[in-house]
């Protein structure tokens, strides 16, 4: 029987097997520094494959490189032994029902290195819209410090994994001096992971002020390459000005990044703003509907390469052929006002046509205006500087209109901005789209505004605000589909040691271990981290059913069958397979007898031979 990994794929290892697959011929064996063969690159081969000038040791060459950068890589890559665990007391379904879990929308508690990692084999490639707001650096934010995990708690102590007082998060003063070391090893290894999550087609848009937005430009070059970037774009977010500054600061900068450039732009006309309806006032009564006139004169003349004729009297440069014009003339299409041509617009043309957004945002809300409408949401100042809600609906307005099932994730997710206005954007055209948020445990400062009000860390806050704008859309009437999240927490892995070092024990120790599975661990915890290594989506529709008396969950009809109970008996197994799943689980330690175990296989070979199974 195949056993689950119950930890993330190593990156690393992954390129190199794709490497080794590409140049086998590169692959080779070396001495490393504890005295061990281990496989390796030769780089002398890999030079002459790929016919191209490799650079190395000091030679000059343009690089963008910071203390720790080789450690921030391998970070990225390492893998991660933790699981998500369901907190269903503060999960909230479709309709607002408290402790429900029907909700597709996805809020994770915890660091968003792990939960990318931990999400990245389910969500690959799929989420159309990225937005992040990460720590601008400012000095006294806080910025989470570098961590390697292993499977052992034991190491966490003295692992460097935390500061003195065994906090995950630590202050960056500017008086430190690895003040842009530590935030680039912060955000680095995040924009790594981030990417592969992006699809093909997806956006990435990440908002700052001035003191890191050039080092992300060059993280992102890098990351996602500089043909990707899309724009920077100019979010006015203050109307005030500071007159204690030599030049009042009354802007952010927004980030706008494609996973592919060029498969992004082929579907640019479903990209864009709302259009405007103003000004069609014409009306032939030929049933066409109401049109305006717009100009035919060709945008930048013989510069853009635009026919130039006479036509109807008029001499100039035309948008059209000569051979276009005269068949939109003979349609009644073109027509002459004065000296001028012009064409019917038609209003039902231009419903669906997309206005094409610029590079000054103007109109996507004021910071103030932002921590206005939070305070009087939540009843409080609870939280500094949110997004407003009019940026959020203006990325979702551009890049999902036309994609109303559409994935949006936010892993600084902080007041929880992205959460609301995915709702309200399903409000307004009845679409699915569904959020996926990453906030880690930060606490609330104990004198602050929120902590007298009950809230303890900022998941708290972003939690309750999505369930007060819930509940708001529900009053507002025509509430979206959707009002609900399912809240997960990173935690530690649910399996004991010894399912991963078999070897660090002795067989009398192995002996002791009834199970590997932790004693507090529940089925439900087992049933998600199943999900995850089998890439099932965390917002699948979970249903529980008894088979031959065993608790067995069934996920969307049949598609996951997992049964951990202690007694599976050959009728389960049986039943089970009969059922044809494409996946299936099961508990090592749950098989009735040696006979079940014995037998495992040939039951599913026989009745349902491409269902993947494992056991853990």
């Amino acid at each position: 029987m195949d056993k689950f990994q119950m930890h993330t794929p190593d990156l690393a290892e992954e390129k190199f097997r794709r490497l080794a697959e590409l140049f086998p011929n590169a692959v080779t064996e070396t001495i490393d520094a504890q005295g061990n063969v281990v496989r390796a690159i030769d780089q002398d081969v890999l030079e002459q494959e790929i016919s191209a000038t490799v650079v190395k040791g000091p030679q000059e060459r343009y690089q963008f490189t910071w203390p720790d950068k080789r450690k921030a890589m391998v970070l990225a890559s390492a893998p991660a032994y933790q699981t998500l665990r369901l907190v269903r007391d503060r999960s909230v379904g479709r309709d607002g029902t408290p402790g429900q879990i029907d909700s597709k929308n996805i809020y994770i508690e915890g660091s968003n290195q792990d939960a990318l990692k931990l999400i990245r084999e389910t969500y690959f490639g799929k989420i159309k819209l990225m937005y992040i707001d990460p720590p601008y650096n400012t000095g006294g934010d806080l910025i989470y410090k570098d961590r390697f995990f292993q499977p052992s708690e034991d190491y966490l102590p003295d692992s460097g994994q935390f500061d003195e007082e065994g906090n995950w998060l630590v202050t960056n003063p500017e008086s430190n001096g690895r003040f842009h070391t530590d935030w680039l090893n912060m955000i680095y290894p995040t924009m790594r992971l981030a990417r592969d999550l992006l699809a093909r087609d997806g956006a990435l848009f990440i908002s700052l002020d001035d003191k890191e937005s050039a080092n992300m430009v060059k993280i992102c070059d890098e990351i996602f390459g500089r043909q990707n970037r899309v724009a920077l774009i100019c979010h006015k977010a203050r109307a005030s000005v500071s007159n204690d500054k030599i030049i009042s600061p009354n802007h952010n900068t927004v980030l706008f990044y494609a996973r592919d450039y060029n498969t992004l732009h082929l579907r640019r006309k479903q990209i864009g703003l709302d259009p405007d309806l103003s000004g069609f006032h014409l009306d032939d009564g030929d049933g066409k509907g109401p049109y305006r006139l717009v100009p035919v004169d060709g945008p930048g003349g013989a510069k853009k390469g635009n026919p130039h004729y006479e036509f109807l009297g008029v001499k100039g440069y035309f948008r059209f052929s000569r051979e276009t014009m005269q068949e939109k003339f003979d349609q009644g299409l073109v027509v002459k006002k004065g000296g001028s041509l012009y064409q019917k617009y038609y209003l039902s043309a231009a419903k669906e046509a997309r206005k094409t957004a610029t590079t000054w945002w103007d109109d996507a809300g004021l910071t103030s205006n932002a921590t206005s409408y939070l305070r009087g949401l939540m009843g409080g100042a609870y939280f500094d500087n949110p997004k407003p809600l009019e940026l959020l609906e203006k990325m979702l307005q551009m890049m999902t209109a036309q994609d109303p099932e559409a994935l949006v994730m936010d892993f600084f997710s902080g007041s929880a901005t992205t959460a609301e206005a995915v709702m309200r954007m399903n409000q307004t055209d009845k679409g699915h789209r569904q959020f996926i948020l990453v906030q880690i445990q930060e606490d609330v400062p104990e004198d602050s505004e929120a902590y007298q009000a009950g809230f303890r860390t900022i998941c708290d806050i972003g939690e309750e605000r999505i369930r007060r704008a819930g509940q708001k859309l529900r009053e507002e009437g025509n509430p979206p589909p959707d009002c609900g999240f399912r809240v997960f927490r990173v935690d530690s892995t649910n399996m004991e040691d010894v399912y991963y070092q078999p070897k660090q024990y002795r067989q009398e120790q192995l002996l002791s271990f009834s199970d590997n599975i932790k004693p507090d661990r529940t089925p439900e915890d087992l049933l998600f981290q199943v999900m995850l290594e089998f890439g099932v989506p965390l917002s699948s529709p979970i249903t529980e059913t008894v088979i031959a008396g065993q608790r067995v969950f069934d996920l969307s009809d049949g598609y996951l069958l997992a049964c951990f109970d202690a007694q599976v008996t050959e009728e389960v197994v049986t039943q089970i397979a009969l059922r044809k799943p494409a996946y299936a689980a099961f508990r090592d330690s749950g098989m009735a007898s040696d006979t079940v175990a014995e037998n495992f296989e040939q039951i599913f070979a026989t009745y349902s031979p491409k269902t993947v199974r494992k056991v853990l």
